[in-house]
Parts: C-alpha cells; structure tokens; sequence
C-alpha cells in the first residue's frame, strides 16, 4: 500500500469516528483533532488535509446550498430541503444565500449535485444557440 493510499485510509476512519448517528459531531471532530494534536502521526499535515476534505464533503453532504435573486421566505426554503431529505434519503438543512447575478430563479447545491432554474442561464443558452 502506498503512503497516499494509507493516508487516505486513515483519514477515512478519523471520518468514522467523528460521525455521531451519520452526522459529524463537532465534539468528536474536537475530540480526533486533539488526539492527534498529542500525538502527531507521520505525515501529520497530509492527514489533516485529508481528513479536512473528508469532514467537508460529508457537511455538504447534509447541506442545500439555496442561492436566490430577490427574495425567499423560510417556509420556501425549508420545504425545497424536505423535498430534497426525501429524495436523498437523508436530513438536508437548508443554507440560503442571495445571488443577484441569477437575475430570477433559483441554483440549489447538495453535495455534488446542481439544480439551477434561473433566467441568466436560460439568456445564457439563447446567447450561446443565437451566436
């Protein structure tokens, strides 16, 4: 096995011992970082980075990032991420963020997935078939 594979592995199972019922639990994240802060394995740095992108990716996995041009009430916000927590099979919190770039409309995040109804992409494909 080589050194990148270990610490990928490694930084996998920190991942594991910092989700609390398939959450990561802040206190546990603390907690791995502590441990490791006293006893720094080899190549501590690259397991950090590692395990940073790990804990990342598995906060945006819980996540719908909502980008809006006006506005948009909670009750909206809050029934998109029940929409998507049973589509995904799994709780998704709602993170709103105004976007006044999207002109109109909506580009909704979770984890890797993009879901855009705006007008700038909709101009955006007439620009591009007209040219």
């Amino acid at each position: 096995m080589t050194g990148k594979e270990r610490i990928k592995r490694y930084a996998r199972e920190l991942l594991n011992m910092s989700l609390d019922d398939g959450r990561v639990d802040p206190e546990r994240v603390e907690a791995v970082l502590a441990t490791l802060e006293k006893a720094p394995p080899r190549n501590y740095l690259s397991i950090l980075r590692a395990y940073a992108k790990r804990v990342a990716r598995e906060l945006a996995r819980g996540q719908a990032v909502i980008e809006y041009a006006g506005g948009l009430e909670d009750s909206a916000a809050e029934a998109l991420a029940a929409s998507f927590s049973r589509h995904y099979g799994r709780a998704i919190t709602p993170i709103k963020r105004p976007n006044p770039d999207l002109i109109a409309g909506l580009r909704i995040r979770v984890d890797c997935d993009v879901y855009e109804h705006a007008v700038a992409s909709r101009l955006h494909s007439l620009a591009r078939d007209v040219a």
